[in-house]
């Protein structure tokens, strides 16, 4: 299964696809999770207590000009636009848990209107080698946008999930990611909603985004925040806070055919 998370900054992604990488490694699945936002935080997440001292793929400036055959700081000339990348997973990834590993992808600084560079390039192959010919599970905390992902990839991605707070930016942020996700076929978006303090956010959500697919609602916890604050995963939650995590990993499940 192949999983894209996304949603507007500070709804709890990061903390909904630490859970997922969590929970399909505790289920016996072989893992990655691929932070694939600038503003890098799964490692911590995940409870890599030195996850800063990870470096991002997108600053392995030796090994990207290896790879793509360019000369590191050098703006401009001719590279490879077909990288190998199939062994990158095995070593660049840090493990971190029983059948659980995490790979920082780290952002590509661009100049004016956006350039095609060696850094963005063996990015993409990265993520298309990840979607496509990886037989593990893997689970992508993205941005807010979904720019990792293309048109070559986005069938092989069996669920998006768009991650929602109650409130009008994020449910803004949701409407552009699901038009994003349609511009290059991505078939199944799915929503979540977090930081639900009664049934009047549930319903506020549901009325705000009919039409799409819920896979469910987690409560506000201040357990999920004070986790968050002290960089560590979020194991100490409140039970009902647990259910509905797992609930939404159960409905997720349910509703995608797991590749042979």
């Amino acid at each position: 299964m192949k999983i894209a998370v996304s949603g507007k900054g500070g709804v709890g992604k990061t903390t909904l696809s630490a859970f997922l990488a969590r929970w399909f490694a505790e289920h016996g699945k072989s893992v990655l999770a691929i932070d694939a936002d600038p503003d890098a935080n799964l490692g911590y997440a995940l409870g890599i207590a030195d996850a800063a001292a990870i470096t991002p793929l997108s600053q392995m400036k030796a090994l990207i000009a290896e790879r793509t055959e360019s000369v590191p700081g050098s703006f401009g000339g001719f590279f490879k636009m077909n990288p190998r990348v199939d062994d990158l997973p095995e070593k660049v990834a840090v493990p971190c848990g029983p059948g659980l590993r995490l790979m920082v992808m780290g952002g590509v600084k661009k100049g004016g209107t956006g350039c095609v560079c060696p850094e963005s390039v063996l990015l993409k192959n990265l993520v298309h080698h990840l979607i496509l010919r990886r037989d593990e599970v893997v689970v992508m905390d993205m941005e807010a946008g979904i720019e990792h992902l293309g048109r070559g990839t986005s069938k092989a991605v069996h669920a998006l999930i768009i991650v929602v707070e109650p409130g009008r930016r994020s449910i803004e942020t949701a409407l552009k990611v699901q038009q994003l996700a349609a511009d290059i076929g991505i078939a199944n978006v799915y929503v979540v909603g977090n930081k639900i303090r009664n049934d009047k956010d549930q319903a506020f959500l549901r009325s705000s985004l009919n039409g799409f697919a819920f896979l469910g609602f987690i409560p506000y916890d201040e357990s999920l925040i004070e986790a968050d604050c002290a960089g560590v995963f979020a194991d100490l939650i409140k039970d009902s806070t647990r259910k509905a995590l797992e609930t939404i990993a159960e409905n997720l499940t349910r509703q995608q055919t797991m590749p042979a």
